[in-house]
């Protein structure tokens, strides 16, 4: 029997161990990886130098990336150099800088999805109020109260966790730390204090999430008001892809946590938890400007 005091290290779950395999993953995320840091930094980049993306909806878009950005950095390097040197070793500080990082930044992300659906709620909704109730101010103090809504989330979540004894031993079923993962190592009903604040935080979850679809209810009743086509295509246009990056999100998140047991094990655990933590930083920056001509035109303007 152990507890959190003697371990020093963890013991992450390996995507194979056949050598060649481990090199196939290795590049493969290394590909995945590369297409975040250029998807998202062109947004980052596009958004940043041109004065006519200097809007609510850029703004909120440009911490969006800066956040996929951090995420997918947090996982998956980490994942990348255990394929590459056949280790499975995370030492007790690198896992409890995950767990922080990931609670911190999936906690920011998903309060920034929510504000922005308000946003693209005033816009569609109250076009005439845009200005006042997104005023650059507001914008600023809207973006700081998600990053710090993620970072006081993911303070509570990290100390709670780390100060459970744990007494099932150091391999954790996953590629990288996480929280439920950590849960399984603890001993019985000590993780009940942790348990608690998870069901608090999922209803805080659930209530943005009602949120999303409250907006989008009344965004859809307000664009099949309008009369021309054009406007209708315009308007879709710019709430299509939000929605589409909430319901990858939302849906992957939620069938990684509570899918029944049942069906339950670690090669599913993983393809799933992939799918969650590493496709959407990749490819919401696709999906934010296959639609988007204003972002691809200003985009066209930087490269010479």
């Amino acid at each position: 029997m152990s507890n959190s005091s003697s371990i020093t290290q963890f013991l992450l779950l390996a995507f194979t161990d056949t050598r060649e395999l481990q090199l196939l993953h290795f590049w493969l995320f290394l590909g995945i990886y590369l297409a975040a840091l250029l998807g998202n930094g062109l947004i980052i980049t596009t958004i940043a130098c041109d004065q006519h993306l200097h809007t609510p909806m850029y703004f909120f878009l440009l911490n969006l990336s800066l956040l996929d950005l951090g995420s997918i950095s947090i996982t998956v390097p980490k994942s990348m150099a255990s394929s590459l040197w056949d280790t499975r070793v995370i030492s007790f500080a690198g896992c409890a800088a995950q767990v922080f990082f990931v609670c911190f930044l999936f906690g920011a992300e998903y309060s920034l999805l929510t504000i922005m659906s308000y946003d693209r709620y005033v816009a569609i909704c109250k076009p005439l109020h845009y200005g006042t109730l997104l005023g650059s101010r507001t914008c600023v103090h809207m973006a700081a109260a998600a990053w710090a809504t993620g970072f006081l989330t993911a303070l509570l979540h990290t100390a709670n966790t780390f100060s459970l004894p744990l007494c099932h031993g150091n391999t954790v079923d996953q590629f990288f730390c996480e929280i439920p993962q950590i849960l399984k190592l603890s001993c019985s009903n000590s993780y009940l204090s942790e348990l608690g604040l998870l069901v608090v935080t999922l209803l805080a979850v659930f209530g943005c999430f009602i949120f999303i679809l409250f907006s989008y209810v009344q965004i859809l009743r307000a664009v099949l008001r309008i009369p021309s086509e054009q406007g209708r295509h315009k308007a879709f246009s710019t709430c299509l892809p939000h929605l589409a990056v909430v319901s990858l999100y939302v849906s992957t998140g939620m069938f990684a946590h509570l899918k029944p047991p049942s069906i339950s094990s670690p090669s599913l655990d993983l393809v799933v938890s992939v799918l969650y933590s590493v496709v959407p930083p990749a490819v919401n920056p696709l999906i934010y400007s296959m639609r988007n001509q204003e972002l691809k035109d200003a985009l066209w303007k930087l490269i010479p």
